[in-house]
């Protein structure tokens, strides 16, 4: 286990914050989920990493990403075992996930969707009756459908781009997952599309260590900064530049 380090680093109102690495503001995620954050060129980019980093320049430190399995960030078995400081995931504000970990203030509105090949006729779970669903493993989308496909055969994916795969693939009829995340795909691959929106009226929230508050309201301090000067819009048009924002 690390051993926590108290930075030099000082919060907005001059509090000294304790992070895992002295310096760092060390971020746990799950690659891929573009447009969130994804790989590109050797270096991991997206909204969320961009929104992190916005935290980062306030405390004076620099953001480093750990890629790593999405179960340990959702039960904040990562944050407790300092692996890192914050959960940046695309992640759901969920009452189970609250048990373990503290969330910041909601900074992304977020429904699940139903993405097939193009020309489909699967619209809604229950044309699939009979047929394969892709779910990710862990996700809301997986509890989504699970609880509300009745008769369809869920095939469980560790990430979005197998799910993704399987879907052009035909390996599944459909997927289910974030729209954020499928509007963005089917944008980059005009043979996929979006065929349903449910509406789950999900918002997404960076996790920290449940009790630490410091850091908690740090974030939520640069989330409504960001988004009364605009830099929260730069963000958004940057990764979702065909989605009008509500």
């Amino acid at each position: 286990m690390t051993g926590c380090t108290s930075t030099e680093s000082s919060g907005s109102d001059g509090s000294k914050l304790e992070l895992v690495n002295s310096g760092k503001l060390t971020t746990c995620t799950h690659l891929p989920y573009e447009p969130f954050q994804s790989r590109q060129d050797n270096k991991i980019v997206g909204f969320d990493v961009d929104l992190v980093d916005l935290v980062a320049k306030e405390l004076k430190v620099t953001q480093e990403i750990v890629d790593t399995p999405f179960e340990g960030i959702q039960t904040g078995e990562d944050l407790n075992a300092r692996k890192c400081d914050v959960a940046a995931a695309g992640m759901t504000i969920t009452p189970v996930r609250e048990e373990n970990l503290d969330f910041s203030a909601p900074y992304f509105e977020a429904t699940q969707a139903l993405i097939t090949k193009k020309g489909s006729s699967y619209d809604s779970l229950a044309a699939l009756k009979g047929k394969k669903l892709g779910v990710q493993q862990g996700t809301t989308g997986e509890e989504y459908a699970k609880k509300n496909g009745k008769d369809v055969e869920t095939v469980q994916f560790e990430d979005l781009a197998l799910l993704l795969t399987a879907v052009k693939t035909g390996q599944v009829d459909a997927a289910v997952n974030d729209n954020g995340v499928l509007f963005e795909y089917v944008r980059t691959n005009p043979d996929t599309e979006v065929t349903a929106e449910f509406e789950t009226g999900e918002q997404y929230g960076v996790g920290v260590r449940t009790g630490n508050d410091a850091l908690r309201t740090e974030i939520d301090k640069v989330i409504k900064a960001a988004k009364s000067d605009g830099r929260y819009d730069e963000i958004y048009k940057k990764w979702f530049p065909a989605a009008p924002k509500s």
